[in-house]
């Protein structure tokens, strides 16, 4: 049996995980499922950077920049890291990516969000900086291990750290990790 275009439109827009096609980091198309999670309509998001998504301009052009070799070189990228929904409320959310064309990453990709809110809540109000460095504690890199990934020195990394252990009352960076992780 041959699957039809209308099958495969019916899977990408049925898909239990949000998915995004783009073009220079602009979504050209979604699936309802991001509508869904950043708490939007299909025709707000067609044509939009992705900025629109990110809690920061910031945070959207350093990660950019960042994950661009990263695509020439694999093809693909993908991390937990917060997202903004329409309405400015904050979640952590699993992307994964795909280019297209690896010698030119940004022109044509595949995305896929997965809202992981309910096992992962945001509980503090984080800067930019504070979520990245946080995003990379979750994935059990050291201070040098972060400041070589977001480009900065372990020891603006250890300020950092410092700070999301006083807005979280950790007094370890295990107990900082648990309490970025557990559900209220």
């Amino acid at each position: 049996m041959e699957l039809t275009a209308e099958d495969y439109r019916l899977a990408f827009d049925h898909a239990p995980v949000g998915l995004v096609i783009s073009r220079n980091r602009r979504m050209v198309d979604c699936n309802q499922r991001v509508c869904e999670m950043f708490a939007t309509s299909r025709e707000l998001l067609l044509g939009q950077s992705f900025l629109l998504l990110y809690p920061s301009a910031d945070e959207y052009e350093r990660l950019g920049a960042r994950i661009s070799p990263i695509l020439n070189a694999k093809g693909y990228y993908s991390d937990n890291r917060i997202m903004k929904r329409a309405n400015g409320e904050t979640f952590w959310c699993h992307v994964s990516g795909r280019a297209l064309d690896r010698s030119n990453p940004h022109a044509n990709g595949i995305w896929s969000f997965e809202d992981l809110s309910q096992q992962r809540p945001v509980k503090a109000n984080l800067t930019g900086r504070e979520r990245e460095v946080a995003a990379r504690l979750l994935e059990g890199l050291t201070s040098k291990e972060i400041g070589k990934v977001l480009g900065i020195s372990h020891r603006t990394v250890e300020i950092y750290r410092s700070r999301l252990m006083r807005k979280y009352s950790a007094s370890t960076t295990a107990e900082l990790v648990h309490k970025l992780v557990s559900a209220p």
